[in-house]
């Protein structure tokens, strides 16, 4: 999943959303430079990122991507996520709900920007004057984050064919983003418990 998922299954504990944001960043034993609350969010992060990489709902939509992107078809799932988050009325039940979570989210970022890692701090300021999370419900913004991942990819070299891929399919992938997400929730949550015990 993407930034808005992981955001949001950070539980409202401001250092596990650290964690959960800063985590593609942090390599190696690095992780145990943080406190140790950031790095639940650290671990966190990467027990949902299996979890999603396994489910049989992403590899139902990463075989819409698979022909045209083959390695990197479960990044493009991970950003068409945040699409179906970010217009799903369970979750965030109004525009207003969103943004209003989108700014919470990036005032508790604000306080730790002390810690981020050297290419989630160059790049958190973008991620909020352009206002990421809230616009992942919008077609534009998810075209704009298919730019940004084959602009940080060393293999892909356009996105267009998955803009397409994105909206021609959005039945499909709705209604396997509806069995994924409802297991996901329940997984982060009980994961989130369990390494807090430890």
């Amino acid at each position: 999943m993407n930034y808005l998922a992981h955001a949001y299954l950070s539980f409202n504990q401001p250092e596990v959303l650290v964690g959960n944001m800063i985590s593609d960043y942090v390599k190696g034993k690095t992780q145990y430079n943080f406190s140790p609350t950031v790095q639940v969010g650290i671990r966190l992060h990467r027990a949902i990122d299996d979890f999603t990489d396994h489910h049989s709902a992403t590899k139902e939509i990463m075989n819409l991507f698979r022909p045209y992107y083959r390695l990197y078809s479960g990044a493009f799932v991970d950003i068409v996520y945040d699409y179906f988050l970010a217009n799903d009325r369970q979750e965030f039940n109004s525009d207003e709900t969103l943004m209003a979570f989108s700014n919470q989210t990036y005032a508790a970022l604000q306080n730790y920007t002390e810690v981020f890692p050297i290419k989630f701090k160059g790049m958190f300021p973008y991620m909020v004057s352009q206002n990421w999370l809230y616009n992942y419900q919008f077609d534009y913004g998810i075209q704009k984050s298919f730019n940004g991942l084959v602009y940080r990819a060393a293999y892909l070299n356009e996105s267009d064919i998955a803009f397409e891929i994105f909206q021609q399919n959005k039945i499909i992938i709705e209604e396997q983003y509806h069995i994924f997400f409802d297991s996901v929730k329940k997984f982060a949550a009980h994961t989130f418990q369990d390494l807090l015990k430890h």
